[in-house]
């Protein structure tokens, strides 16, 4: 085990640096000039502009930014904003925000959807396997901005059950909505691999040993089902961290959350590269890590896999 996790961390390096490299090539191929656009419609003083690309290091060969940025990245500088605020400070206040909305949607995605999975699969055929296979098939075909604001409509204008938008990103209550509507594609696609899943394993020659012993119904679910058919849930909930989180960021602009979405944002529209890739690059690290503790998960479920 300890010999499959150091390749596995040694593995992460080509992964990480080929992606922050991606990330920052993209960033800084954008047409236009971040430095110019921050006088707007106004006349520019080329001697400011040229100074201020100095100072950000912007005159350099890309290559050369490149390669100063990820040495400053290994001594934990993420650069600093235009505004001369550390993008390290920029991201301290606003990741926790987005980290408590990701954890409310994940939990709302497990729960519900694993429930709905297996309520599915063991009714397999049934009028609530239909029901529940066309509640899911709606949700994915609503696009995410528009749930949101439907929600918006009808729990905040409609019933006035919540305020329309956040007013205290710190407060769990708040992010309810937003978490509900984050996690609602999630949660689809989590019921309909959880229902599959279970479908499939409860024909299985182990379930129907199980029953013949005569073991009771909520162990054989509980544990012999269940715990089987949680392996590709699992990969996809691994993977899916990241993705919500991502995901936030238009949810966080429709219930006005001050998280990454909104610092995100901002940096898109002033071009400010190192906020950008600084936070696109927590995301690379956070991604990774989790594909490697669902891999270790694996073993827990399963006592047949065995890493070497």
């Amino acid at each position: 085990m300890g010999r499959y996790v150091a390749r596995r961390l040694l593995q992460m390096i080509p992964v990480f640096i080929g992606t922050t490299l991606l990330i920052f090539l993209m960033v800084h191929s954008l047409p236009g000039d971040p430095v110019r656009a921050m006088w707007g419609d106004k006349a520019a003083d080329p001697a400011q502009v040229a100074q201020l690309r100095h100072q950000f290091g912007l005159d350099l060969p890309l290559w050369q930014q490149y390669l100063n940025y990820m040495a400053d990245l290994f001594k934990g500088d993420f650069g600093t904003t235009f505004g001369g605020r550390p993008v390290l400070d920029e991201m301290s206040m606003a990741f926790p925000v987005t980290v408590r909305l990701t954890l409310v949607a994940l939990t709302i995605e497990i729960v519900l959807g694993i429930a709905l999975g297996v309520w599915a699969g063991l009714k397999a055929g049934r009028a609530v396997d239909t029901g529940v296979l066309a509640f899911t098939l709606v949700v994915i075909s609503i696009p995410v901005f528009v749930l949101g604001y439907l929600a918006q409509t009808l729990f905040a204008d409609t019933l006035g059950w919540v305020t329309p938008s956040v007013q205290d990103s710190m407060d769990i209550g708040q992010l309810m909505l937003p978490g509900f509507v984050l996690a609602m594609l999630s949660l689809a696609y989590v019921a309909r691999l959880t229902r599959t899943t279970v479908a499939e394993n409860r024909r299985a020659d182990y379930m129907r040993t199980a029953m013949a012993k005569g073991l009771p119904r909520g162990r054989i679910v509980g544990v012999h089902l269940l715990r089987n058919s949680l392996i590709p849930v699992i990969t996809f909930l691994g993977s899916d961290i990241g993705a919500l989180m991502g995901g936030a960021v238009v949810t966080e602009g429709i219930f006005n959350v001050q998280g990454v979405g909104n610092v995100l944002f901002h940096a898109l529209g002033q071009r400010e590269g190192s906020t950008i890739v600084g936070i696109v690059t927590v995301f690379v690290l956070i991604f990774l890590v989790l594909n490697l503790i669902v891999d270790l998960l694996y073993a827990v479920l399963d006592p047949r896999i065995r890493y070497a």
